[in-house]
């Protein structure tokens, strides 16, 4: 059988990962969420997220890459960050 791959959701939106960036939202979307552990502390095996970059970016290719942040904050902690970017997607999406 083939094994299909799920894609993690968070609030109806797709939550992906690269090493220390997380993108939050969809493509197809006019807007996603970009966040970046600049820096992490080690608990036993693990490592958590201490500062954390939250931007929010438009997804149209032909913008230039400075012109695609609309919005940027640093926050302590992964929780913290993804609830700001969970709220500013929210936000754009809505048009407000």
């Amino acid at each position: 059988m083939a094994e299909e791959k799920s894609v993690l959701m968070y609030k109806g939106h797709p939550l992906m990962r690269k090493d220390n960036l997380i993108y939050y939202g969809s493509m197809a979307d006019a807007y996603i969420v970009m966040l970046q552990v600049l820096e992490s502390k080690k608990v036993g095996d693990t490592d958590i997220a201490t500062r954390v970059s939250v931007q929010l970016q438009l997804t149209d290719p032909a913008a230039r890459s400075r012109d695609r942040v609309v919005k940027k904050s640093e926050k302590d902690g992964l929780y913290t960050a993804l609830d700001v970017g969970c709220v500013w997607l929210e936000r754009a999406l809505a048009g407000k």
